[in-house]
């Protein structure tokens, strides 16, 4: 997963700072047409879909659209997922906002305070709550707000290897963190120079995901929450909290978890047993292992007690309608068409119906938050592996998304690799969090 861009304040001098190919793509004045008999309006569509199969999955149903409609076209826009937030603030300070906009929902609230999107129409709104899991639609909120139609969303769980788990004498994934902890250390193996053969536990340091995301699922889990529910300040020194803390440090110090193996690297390889990731990895690792995918299960996030209620985090990207759109009533139709209205989910118009976003994203290994719509993609035959992801969309957590949401992101990870590499205590770590966050999301947006 490309790791989330840092975000700063809105600056028309940032214009002269962007490389060529982004003001190339993230710049350029479309053309608008009045919506008169042969001038049609043309609506701007601006996401990180730039290359390969997902550049082409947006396209057939954009290319659908045009063929379909005279009197509004749209037009797609595309650049690199880390400048995509960049290029949002600095098209909409040049005053070349595009009309839709498809952001990682971590940074709505920045864009909502900063008057980039616009809220949904109550109609629109009212289809949105009713047709999404809870936490797609709250991903696409701002304080209670809905301002966009989800369009991906990945629930995190967790991912483990068969056979070292059977090597291990471990009959099958585990449920509580006692028996986390347990399989970690019996799994994991080193040479007799102490170098790390395997990590039983995929505590790594190499992006947000694998930080972050690990972190906050187990914090879901174990019913703590990152941020407060009004976003002024941080949750994280809890006794939920400090309980993860404390477990990613046993796991670290125990010899289960080895912060510096890129497990985006070493699980396929099988040299992890276990690791928690999003959904969008199962594909990726289908085609990294060819055969020896089937050694890979997928399991929900284990609960800190038997019996406890299952979280996790669930993160997602939407799209929504620019405030400085001259023609907001045609990007919502055409979003309504693209995320509400339903088409045969198989080849030449076969079988139930389901959206064309959701069939866009399953196309590319993805999901939506249409539960409805994922189980009829992915059907009985499909990989069982994806599955988990979907039953975790009835339970999962949105991280949290308030103005200052990305920066908080980023200490939170600062503080927990300095953990994980023995920086810092427990103590100091939790300490550290909450006095740097506190700070970020309390002040003036």
């Amino acid at each position: 997963m490309t790791p989330v861009p840092g975000t700063g304040g809105p600056s028309r001098r940032l214009v002269c700072a962007l490389p060529p190919a982004l003001l190339a793509a993230g710049c350029a004045a479309p053309h608008r047409g009045t919506g008169r008999p042969g001038d049609p309006i043309v609506l701007t569509l601006l996401s990180h879909y730039a290359s390969g199969a997902l550049r082409e999955a947006l396209q057939g149903p954009v290319d659908e659209w045009n063929a379909t409609h005279d009197r509004v076209k749209v037009r797609t826009l595309a650049v690199e997922f880390t400048d995509l937030l960049t290029t949002f603030m600095v098209r909409q300070a040049a005053g070349r906002g595009a009309d839709i906009l498809h952001p990682y929902c971590l940074w709505n609230g920045q864009l909502v305070r900063a008057g980039v999107l616009r809220p949904a129409p109550p109609g629109h709104a009212e289809e949105i709550r009713r047709g999404y899991s809870a936490a797609a639609v709250g991903s696409a909120s701002v304080d209670g707000r809905v301002y966009g139609y989800p369009t991906e969303v990945q629930t995190y769980a967790l991912y483990y290897n068969r056979r070292l788990l059977r090597e291990a004498g471990v009959g099958g994934p585990p449920r509580t963190w006692r028996e986390l902890e347990e399989t970690a250390y019996r799994t994991s193996r080193r040479d007799r120079y102490g170098n790390t053969l395997v990590q039983g536990f995929g505590l790594s340091t190499y992006d947000d995901a694998t930080t972050v995301g690990q972190t906050l699922a187990l914090l879901n889990a174990a019913g703590g929450t990152f941020v407060s529910a009004d976003g002024r300040s941080t949750a994280i020194d809890s006794p939920a909290g400090r309980a993860v803390f404390e477990l990613e440090h046993r796991l670290v110090v125990g010899g289960a978890g080895a912060p510096g193996v890129n497990v985006y690297q070493a699980f396929p390889s099988g040299r992890v047993a276990m690791v928690i990731g999003a959904g969008w990895w199962t594909d990726s690792l289908k085609a990294l292992m060819g055969r020896a995918y089937g050694d890979v299960g997928v399991a929900p996030v284990p609960v800190p007690r038997p019996g406890g209620r299952r979280a996790t985090l669930s993160t997602g990207f939407m799209l929504g309608v620019n405030t400085a759109g001259r023609h907001p009533r045609e990007a919502w139709e055409f979003l309504r068409w693209l995320n509400t209205e339903k088409v045969a989910a198989g080849p030449a118009g076969k079988g139930a119906g389901v959206t064309r976003m959701s069939r866009l994203q399953v196309s590319v290994g993805s999901l939506t938050g249409r539960a409805d719509d994922m189980r009829t993609l992915l059907g009985e035959g499909g990989d069982p592996n994806r599955h988990a992801f979907l039953d975790a969309l009835a339970y999962a957590v949105p991280e949290p998304n308030g103005p200052g949401a990305q920066a908080a992101k980023s200490l939170l990870r600062k503080n927990v690799e300095a953990l994980w590499t023995g920086q810092s205590s427990v103590d100091e770590a939790l300490r550290s969090t909450r006095r740097q966050v506190d700070r970020e999301v309390s002040r003036a947006w």
